[in-house]
């Protein structure tokens, strides 16, 4: 069983508001690791203390668009976390045409090669809109053709919700996804998620598709929810670990 972690992107509210106490019960219902969404203005040293005091992990980060004017920053904060895996992606505006598709790509192929030489990597994660069709051609499909070098941070729930198969897209991209974004809900366009386990999508096949030697964290995600956010982040570790498709701190 591959580790769990939270992208706090969920519990965004709670996290500007409180990163560390926010963290702690991060820590307290079991999760093993973090992803972050930004650190509110908190000192990456202060933040890394805490997380190894807490007995966390940093799987990985969603951060800005690594480019040649921030590049050191997003370097320098990433090594004081001790995270080596950095996340992003760009809106659906940039990916209308195949000529956007393409220069979205140079976009993401420019921030893998400045990663490189810290010995970092970058990875695409996806919404629905790189599950379309272009030209024949489903741009998440050309995105990897293309872009080679970048690993995949696959949101099993957006990619269904375009209307793919998340199973038959992690066995196609088995050795590319090291990470999977474990989301659940109702396919329906507008509503919000639901803890993991009380959705519609088949969670226990989606896990078991992904490469045991290849992908190293699921990371539970919710956008919105309609109750109460921590009681979906509870919920959704519960299922999880209780079917013995993740692996906790409790």
């Amino acid at each position: 069983m591959k580790p769990i972690a939270l992208q706090l992107y969920t519990v965004r509210e709670y996290a500007q508001q409180d990163l560390i106490g926010t963290l702690r019960r991060v820590a307290d219902i079991g999760y093993s690791g973090v992803e972050f969404a930004g650190l509110h203005g908190h000192d990456p040293e202060k933040v890394a203390a805490v997380i190894d005091e807490l007995n966390l992990k940093v799987c990985s980060s969603h951060t800005a668009m690594p480019t040649p004017e921030n590049i050191q920053q997003l370097v320098e904060t990433e090594q004081i976390l001790g995270n080596k895996r950095l996340i992003s992606g760009l809106g659906p505006d940039r990916f209308t045409t195949l000529d956007d598709c393409r220069q979205a790509i140079d976009i993401f192929r420019q921030a893998s090669e400045l990663l490189q030489p810290y010995n970092m990597s970058f990875g695409l994660h996806n919404h629905w809109w790189e599950f379309k069709t272009i030209d024949g051609k489903l741009i998440y499909d050309l995105i990897m053709e293309e872009a080679p070098a970048i690993f995949g941070q696959l949101d099993v729930y957006w990619a269904a919700f375009a209307g793919s198969d998340p199973v038959k897209v992690i066995k196609q991209y088995s050795a590319r996804l090291p990470l999977l974004h474990i989301k659940d809900g109702t396919l329906k366009e507008n509503e919000p998620h639901t803890a993991v386990g009380n959705g519609i999508l088949d969670i226990p096949a989606i896990i078991n598709a992904a490469n045991p030697d290849i992908t190293e964290w699921l990371i539970v995600e919710l956008d919105e929810y309609s109750g109460d956010m921590w009681e979906a982040v509870q919920h959704s570790y519960d299922y999880l670990t209780s079917n013995q498709l993740v692996k906790g701190n409790r």
